[in-house]
């Protein structure tokens, strides 16, 4: 099970990311978002692969009519997934949001 403390771990651990807030929750940013917290227990991401994971495994990946705008965004419920899980999704959503150097 994944938390909040994870993700800021793993993001915080890529070169150049930066947490501020971004709609009133913690948000990592490379050169732009990488991630955020939507809401307790539900992390954001940017992800190649959204509509994949999705049909996969629709009660950990998913996204509501706010991201149909943002093709890449996408949820996760972090309860649902492991922390390498999330470190493999978050090293994607950095290279995605145009992070300076190649994550750990």
């Amino acid at each position: 099970m994944a938390t909040e403390d994870d993700v800021r771990r793993i993001c915080l651990g890529m070169p150049g990311v930066r947490e501020r807030p971004s709609w009133g929750q913690p948000a990592w940013f490379a050169k732009t978002l990488m991630a955020r917290l939507w809401e307790e227990g539900v992390g954001t991401v940017k992800t190649n692969e959204r509509e994949a994971l999705a049909a996969m495994n629709p009660d950990t990946f998913f996204w509501t009519p706010h991201h149909d705008q943002s093709p890449q965004l996408m949820l996760i419920r972090l309860e649902r997934i492991d922390t390498d899980e999330l470190d493999e999704l978050l090293q994607e959503s950095y290279r995605i949001a145009g992070g300076p150097g190649k994550p750990k």
